[in-house]
């Protein structure tokens, strides 16, 4: 008879987990019964936003990658915390430009007017990093929905989950690896840069201290260098910020690895998927194809999207994208 009782048990614990195996399953088409314009109104919120201030593109699109590889793509960035203690308060977010919380948050109410209690924030925030993305003159792609928002969100548990801009090869392999992530992935991703920016103090070592024998990382090229001191002297106010693609800053496409060919890239995890050879050919294919780019660049950001997702049950629709529910 125990055994029995344990026969059944076992059958209902497998089927409850298939059931959570086909829940978690993102689809194309989660919202065609409960908000079937979800798309159109978040992309009539995105392109508002943009057409207000270009930080629009860059911020939403960083946002996206810094919630996905914190707990997973589930909106936990998006929480404000009276304490100070969310993850968007941790040291390494600091720097989000709030033009991409705008825009989660705009996107949001314009859905909540429609379509109330229907659409997660995660979802949101995926689908305006896709418009961003397009509205700046990148590949379109489809993106999966079904996303449900996090029930947790700590500035302590950001710290080591981001790629930091001294970081090596198999630094970066290592840290989008652990998020499923190829290293094609990785130098693909990397390309949201051609519409970056970024303060000075992110790289400032490379120009002023970059080790005993030389001041200035000898990867850069010269006059390269020469212009990012003009524009960062050492004394600069730390709120100053400059492009990440000095030749197309305002334009997705292919020009940032034609950068890193010609030495340009701004920070070091940059420039070393130029100059490390076990990446350098994959740089080079970039450079030299824009639709070799643009195909791998859609593929990154749908595998980025399905990274630690909540679905089914676990999580919740948040409302208000800035709180939880209760």
């Amino acid at each position: 008879m125990a055994a029995m009782a344990m026969r059944v048990a076992f059958c209902l614990a497998l089927v409850c987990m298939l059931i959570g195996v086909g829940h978690a399953q993102l689809s194309l088409n989660f919202y065609n019964s409960t908000c079937p314009n979800v798309e159109q109104i978040v992309r009539q919120a995105v392109t508002l936003k943009i057409s207000q201030t270009f930080v629009t593109i860059p911020a939403t699109l960083r946002l996206f990658f810094h919630d996905c590889f914190v707990q997973g793509c589930d909106a936990s960035v998006m929480i404000a915390s009276a304490s100070g203690d969310a993850e968007k308060d941790s040291e390494d977010n600091l720097s989000l430009a709030g033009d991409g919380f705008d825009t989660v948050v705009k996107a949001k109410q314009a859905v909540e007017a429609q379509c109330p209690g229907k659409v997660s924030c995660a979802d949101i925030l995926a689908i305006a990093a896709r418009d961003v993305v397009v509205l700046a003159g990148g590949p379109n792609f489809s993106v999966e929905l079904g996303r449900r928002d996090g029930l947790i969100s700590k500035a302590s548990l950001v710290a080591g989950n981001l790629p930091g801009p001294n970081f090596n090869l198999s630094q970066l392999n290592t840290m989008f690896a652990k998020n499923n992530l190829t290293q094609t992935d990785m130098i693909a991703l990397s390309g949201a840069h051609t519409v970056g920016f970024s303060h000075c103090s992110r790289f400032a070592n490379r120009l002023y201290n970059f080790s005993a024998t030389s001041k200035v990382d000898p990867s850069l090229d010269p006059n390269y260098a020469k212009q990012l001191m003009d524009a960062c002297p050492q004394d600069v106010d730390p709120r100053i910020a400059v492009n990440m693609d000095p030749v197309t800053p305002k334009k997705m496409d292919n020009v940032y690895y034609q950068n890193l060919v010609n030495h340009k890239g701004l920070f070091t995890s940059d420039q070393v998927l130029f100059t490390d050879p076990l990446s350098q050919s994959t740089v080079s294919g970039f450079a030299n194809d824009r639709s070799r780019f643009n195909k791998a660049f859609a593929e990154a950001m749908v595998r980025l999207g399905r990274v630690g997702v909540k679905t089914g049950l676990v999580g919740e629709i948040r409302t208000d994208c800035t709180t939880f529910n209760s």
